[in-house]
């Protein structure tokens, strides 16, 4: 393997925390036909996001920045979200997430080498490390993945470490986009990236908030409205409060008082393990959310389990799904998952593999399997 500071851009990576520093190096983002970005963050104690450090690359540069250090970031953000230069990262989801949450917005343009390199074959959720060493040959250090990037200062380590991160993703993409593009794949690529864009992929509202409940749907009429009410409630006050949802209520205790709905403060207080400190700051709250839900609300039940017949369609397109994907060389979830299978058997045939490039390549086929 090659030692990796052997294909480093010269110098050691530098933390820019001061605006006199961050200026000049946004004037050559700038100018720069492709941007790396990276971000290291800490949430163990949040709802959001608390982002500690920026890691950007060009061809011939690595930094990074210290949103801690109380830097305006607003003409860094202007110029990287732009649709030019193009930003390159690698399994993205998250870090846009963030990038959604500091900014309001999102990135314009945006090559994610994870999802380039799974329509070439490599294993879908491949690493970014697995995947530098794959096509570079360089073995990269991973002794400070546990690393409290919150705290300060940083020792050098650990800034090489992180700048390691976005180092080595102008090098991916350009052998992956030759790839794509020698393998007819590119507009692939353009569209699985886009679809990482999308907002609606970064919100988390109030109503939906019980699909994240687990153990929800082992409950059934007025408790089951209870639990979906308490986990919106929980949600609202979690974005409030920034702190994590368990913070405020465990998914155990909401499983609990959906359970038995108390009507007031004693019922309240003889759920068990519902905390005293909890009964006192939020008992009022939890009452009246639990008072709210309908006496008869709408009834429900859950999907049916598949049919026999409905099992041998699965299986079908199953095969058809790992067939196409040995032709094309790649894994078969990249074409489809087994839920998006399922919701075809069940009558809905829609999303990924029945539009875009998969709907060419695999939709007809699977369409007249159903």
């Amino acid at each position: 393997m090659t030692d990796p500071s052997a294909r480093a851009p010269a110098g050691a990576p530098t933390l820019l925390d001061t605006q006199a520093a961050l200026e000049p190096l946004v004037e050559r983002l700038d100018a720069a036909p492709l941007v790396a970005l990276d971000t290291e963050f800490l949430r163990e104690s949040t709802y959001f996001a608390k982002l500690c450090l920026l890691q950007v690359g060009m061809s011939d540069e690595v930094a990074c920045i210290d949103p801690l250090a109380g830097l305006d970031l607003a003409s860094f953000w202007s110029v990287v979200l732009r649709e030019r230069p193009l930003m390159l990262m690698h399994a993205a989801r998250q870090d846009l997430e963030l990038i959604r949450q500091h900014t309001g917005a999102l990135p314009e343009s945006l090559f994610d080498t994870q999802v380039a390199a799974a329509l070439l074959g490599h294993p879908a959720q491949i690493g970014y490390a697995g995947l530098v060493e794959r096509l570079l040959g360089v073995l990269l250090d991973k002794s400070h993945a546990r690393t409290d990037w919150s705290r300060r200062p940083l020792a050098p380590a650990k800034l090489a470490y992180a700048a390691d991160d976005v180092r080595y993703l102008p090098e991916l993409h350009a052998r992956l986009a030759e790839a794509l593009e020698a393998q007819g794949r590119t507009a692939w690529a353009e569209e699985d990236c886009g679809a990482l864009l999308a907002p609606a992929l970064y919100e988390n509202p109030p109503e939906t908030a019980w699909q994240r409940v687990k153990g929800l749907r082992r409950l059934q009429g007025r408790a089951r409205e209870a639990a979906r009410a308490l986990a919106a409630w929980r949600e609202v006050t979690a974005e409030q409060l920034d702190r994590p949802r368990r913070w405020v209520l465990s998914d155990e205790l909401l499983l609990a008082l959906a359970d038995a709905q108390p009507r007031d403060r004693a019922a309240l207080e003889a759920v068990r393990g519902l905390p005293g400190g909890l009964i006192r700051r939020r008992g009022d709250a939890l009452l009246e959310v639990l008072a709210a839900v309908p006496e008869t609300p709408p009834t429900e039940t859950d999907p049916a389990p598949l049919t026999d017949a409905e099992k041998k369609c699965l299986a079908r397109l199953g095969t058809l799904t790992r067939e196409c994907a040995a032709e094309l060389g790649i894994e078969a979830e990249v074409l489809a998952t087994r839920a998006e299978l399922t919701a075809a058997v069940r009558g809905t045939p829609e999303g990924r593999p029945f539009t875009g490039w998969r709907g060419t390549l695999i939709g007809p086929r699977l369409l007249s399997a159903l």
